[in-house]
Parts: structure tokens; sequence; C-alpha cells
């Protein structure tokens, strides 16, 4: 479905693993399709190879208003999150939860609140798990992540009733993004998820800037 170029939808996805495997994938998929189907401009940040140090609670944030104390690699997820007009954010599942690095992610952009309590207001957010047991925790961690957006103002979007429900969710088998390949239901509920996602996204555009 073209999108005029006024209302171009900018989506940017965030991999919480820190490595090359289901998640890269799954995120690297749901970019592709929703620029395939929907015209939009992506852009993809992976926590793999990344410095991202933990929130350490210093208040720097609130006292600076400069944003975090630490400067490393959150700092393109910042911009990019000022950027987007959609998010998409994907962990793989330990212990039954999200990532470490997903958990620092979202942690981090307390320092972007701290500058504006607003940075997300309103952007449509969705969220991906891939985990290696076919009931390993996924629900749990997007539950998670859906959190995340609801303290920040952002519009939490699931794939609907009937194969995605909460989000998208994968099975990998332990077989990294092989496994994510062959999971036809996961395909499924992330395409369903990336649909109502963008749809929302349109709408929200359509109403903030009427013909």
């Amino acid at each position: 479905m073209p999108v005029n170029e006024e209302n171009r939808i900018k989506l940017f996805g965030i991999s919480g693993s820190p490595k090359k495997g289901a998640t890269d994938h799954m995120v690297r998929e749901a970019l592709n399709y929703a620029k395939e189907k929907y015209n939009i401009e992506t852009a993809y940040f992976s926590a793999m190879g990344k410095k991202m140090n933990f929130c350490v609670h210093c208040d720097y944030c609130i006292r600076e208003k400069k944003g975090c104390i630490h400067k490393d690699d959150m700092q393109e997820v910042y911009e990019k999150l000022k950027w987007a007009d959609a998010i998409i954010i994907a962990t793989p599942v330990y212990q039954g939860m999200v990532s470490g690095q997903t958990k620092v992610i979202m942690d981090r952009c307390r320092a972007l609140a701290a500058q504006d309590l607003h940075f997300i207001l309103n952007k449509p957010g969705a969220a991906m798990a891939v985990g290696g047991d076919r009931m390993g925790g996924q629900e749990p961690s997007i539950q998670a992540i859906l959190n995340f957006y609801i303290i920040n103002e952002a519009i939490p979007v699931g794939g609907g009733s009937f194969g995605a429900n909460l989000g998208g969710t994968f099975w990998s088998k332990d077989k990294g993004a092989e496994g994510a390949k062959e999971d036809e239901d996961g395909m499924k509920s992330m395409r369903k998820t990336v649909n109502r996602l963008i749809k929302l996204t349109l709408l929200m555009k359509n109403e903030s800037n009427p013909v």
C-alpha cells in the first residue's frame, strides 16, 4: 500500500540480542516486510557488540537535563527513538524474561524522559520475542516491553486475536535464525503485528496532519 511522501512513516526496529541469531533475523524480517508492503523508511539497531552501560540511578539525567552520564552506543537509540513514528523492540528470552541487553535499553531511556517526559508520546510500539522452547517465556517478555511503552506514553500494539495476540512470538528450537525461519506461526504473528502497527501509525499521522 503506497504512502504519500508527506505521511511517510519512519519505523525503528531494535534487537536486544547480543548475537546475530533468531532475534536479529526476526527484526530484519519485520522491517523488510513493512518496507516492502507499506513503502516506509526504516532504521535498525542491534545490541550485538554494542557498549551499553547499566543505568546506575545516579540521577545525572535528572539534575543536568543533558541526557545520560554514560556516553556510549545508547546515543544511537536515543536519536532514533526521537526520529521514529513507530517502534519495534524485540528480545530473546533468557530465563523466562527479556535479555539483559533489552532491559538496559529500556532502563537507559530514563535519561530521555528526564529531558522530555513525552519523548515517545502517542508513538505506536510493538513487541516481539523469540524463545528456544515453544513456551519459554515469550509472553512475559513481550509484556515487559509493552509495559515500557505504557509507562512512557507510547501506544502498545498487539497482533490481534487468532494468531498473534500480544505481539510477534517465535520458537527457534535453539537453532538460531534457521529455527526462526522455519516457524511459520511465528512469521504469521510478526506480519499481523506489523500490519496493525503500521495501520495505527498511519491513522495517527493522518489525524495529526489532516488534508
